[in-house]
């Protein structure tokens, strides 16, 4: 069984805490930070460890480029998407190609250090409002972040990776930093399904995963979308007929406390139609749900986590930057 919690370590190698939370049968990802990073070598051996540990556990990271990338040192620095974006209005050729370099190497460097599985893309429409999405965005323009997305994702797929379109139904609208608060956007159901999940629907089944947004839609539901039946049932189960994971975003942010305790906002999440559970920066609140949290499996959710692994054995390191697949990628990204 793949567990629904993703849950977060302390710090470079496992302590008996972590081991005991990840031995634990609720538990079926785990998600590293820049605090479990020192090097490419430490990282290879905390992953192996964790691997060794729980074999069929998924590892992933929040490593989608510009100012969200976890590891720095020894890997290469991954553009803001919002140059692609720009690149696009020059030469959308061009701009496509970059993207899917981006994505090869992103990925194949991830899995060379024995990450499964990072959050990306973000999919959201810069608005040129919101204050934790900004730069993180493709585009403006939805078509264009449908088109530069899909390259990504292929470059990901080369390198044998899932990936994680976030966040549903969009987060660009909204001035407020969910980490914080909670951000409430204002509009009409038209307005957000005519542009923000356009590129959810035109990617169809190139998409992985999706990450529900911690943001409240007062003109179409009183819960926020990541507690909402409405728009992870509904809409993008629904309508959109998206069958890949759902992702809850951080249960122990500000944006979502609103929906009380963490063993009340876990619950709201898996009735809503979340398949996994993010938890992090919060060890008490996990050790709550590893205590306390009700869970009941089926066949289709374990097959749509299953679908998330990665697909064939990956090159190491060094093995990997001698190819010359990774090097041609590299010198687009470079570029």
């Amino acid at each position: 069984m793949f567990g629904p919690l993703v849950i977060d370590i302390e710090g470079y190698q496992l302590t008996d805490a972590d081991e005991q939370r990840i031995k634990h049968p609720l538990v079926g990802m785990v998600i590293l930070f820049t605090r479990n990073y020192q090097n490419r070598e430490q990282l290879k051996s905390l992953c192996d460890s964790i691997h060794s540990l729980k074999p069929e556990i998924l590892i992933a990271v929040d490593h989608e480029g510009g100012r969200v990338q976890r590891f720095r040192e020894g890997f290469t620095q991954i553009p803001a998407m919002a140059s692609l974006g720009e690149l696009y209005l020059e030469s959308k050729e061009v701009a496509l190609r970059k993207a899917q370099a981006i994505g090869f190497v992103m990925a194949s460097e991830l899995r060379a250090c024995g990450v499964d599985l990072t959050f990306a893309p973000c999919l959201d429409v810069d608005y040129s409002r919101s204050t934790i999405i900004g730069h993180r965005a493709f585009s403006s323009n939805p078509t264009a972040i449908t088109a530069l997305a899909g390259s990504l994702i292929d470059g990901m797929r080369q390198a044998g990776m899932s990936n994680c379109g976030k966040h549903f139904p969009g987060h660009g609208w909204v001035k407020a930093d969910s980490h914080l608060e909670l951000p409430v956007d204002d509009r009409s159901l038209e307005a957000i399904l005519e542009s923000d999940t356009f590129p959810y629907r035109d990617l169809g089944q190139k998409l992985d995963s999706v990450m529900a947004a911690h943001v409240l839609y007062p003109q179409i539901d009183t819960h926020a979308a990541g507690f909402s039946s409405f728009w992870l049932k509904t809409v993008l189960r629904e309508k959109i007929q998206f069958n890949g994971v759902v992702f809850s975003d951080d249960l122990s942010m500000k944006g979502a406390v609103s929906q009380g305790s963490v063993l009340q906002r876990a619950h709201a999440a898996l009735q809503a139609g979340c398949d996994m559970l993010i938890i992090c920066n919060d060890f008490e609140a996990t050790d709550e749900l590893l205590a306390h949290l009700s869970f009941t499996d089926t066949q289709d959710r374990e097959r749509r986590v299953n679908s998330l692994m990665p697909n064939g054995l990956s090159p190491n390191w060094e093995e990997l930057v001698n190819s010359q697949s990774y090097q041609l990628a590299l010198s687009l990204v470079l570029d």
